[in-house]
């Protein structure tokens, strides 16, 4: 898929440590455990503790502070990011956004959610991270984005996103994501919003959503260019 092929394009000029790893994945199943237990142990550059494929929180902010707004009744609204991995958005989120917001990022990986934790309570002489609003909350813990029962009970989450986990479970077989779709719709809030981020185009895409979200409403943002690359977010909505 395409989305997958930016992704090896990314990850090997983004860190020189990892260009090896990097170009072994073009043979490999994005969707097993192992492969990504290896690539968040590879170290980072610099002082940045977290690292996104497509892109972090600070590009699509503006996307998700409107169905918190929304959901602001809840005080505070949850929301899930499945397959986190060690991106920005859920720390983006936490740190930034000016409402009080209940965050639990989930990933597969044990090594990925220690970093993540970590990062959360300043690890490794890093200063821990400080909520944007005192309300908000910030969790990390391994699950799986294919069966969320053991973390997710049904309409618990009012934003639920999915960056590139679509994508990735995708390389092992479509029944595998459409049973990501399955678990992000189960535990999504009735009026609450899925945000799935791809480069997938929406002739591809749009058809497998809108006949698997339950009467929800499906529509599609073309988001970028963020380094020559267009992407699309995926909104699935219940009513308001």
């Amino acid at each position: 898929m395409a989305a997958l092929r930016r992704i090896l394009h990314w990850a090997t000029l983004a860190a020189g440590t990892r260009r090896d790893l990097a170009g072994s994945l073009a043979g490999s199943c994005l969707a097993d455990r192992c492969l990504w237990d290896k690539l968040h142990a590879q170290p980072r550059l610099g002082s940045v503790p977290t690292f996104d494929w497509f892109f972090g929180y600070e590009e699509v902010q503006g996307l998700l502070l409107p169905p918190l707004q929304r959901a602001q009744a809840a005080c505070p609204p949850r929301v899930l990011d499945v397959g986190c991995g060690i991106s920005s958005l859920c720390t983006g989120l936490y740190t930034k956004c000016p409402h009080p917001v209940d965050v639990l990022g989930v990933d597969f990986s044990p090594v990925a959610v220690a970093h993540m934790n970590s990062v959360l309570e300043g690890g490794r002489g890093q200063t821990p991270l400080c909520p944007g609003h005192p309300a908000s909350r910030l969790h990390f813990m391994q699950a799986d984005a294919q069966n969320l029962e053991p973390v997710a009970s049904s309409g618990s989450f009012h934003l639920v996103l999915d960056k590139g986990t679509w994508d990735a479970v995708a390389r092992g077989g479509l029944p595998g994501a459409y049973q990501v779709l399955s678990e992000c719709l189960r535990v999504l809030h009735p009026q609450g919003t899925l945000i799935q981020f791809s480069d997938e185009d929406p002739d591809v895409r749009l058809p497998c959503l809108e006949q698997r979200s339950q009467g929800r409403t499906v529509t599609v943002q073309e988001i970028g260019p963020f380094r020559g690359i267009a992407y699309f977010a995926y909104l699935v909505q219940g009513s308001h």
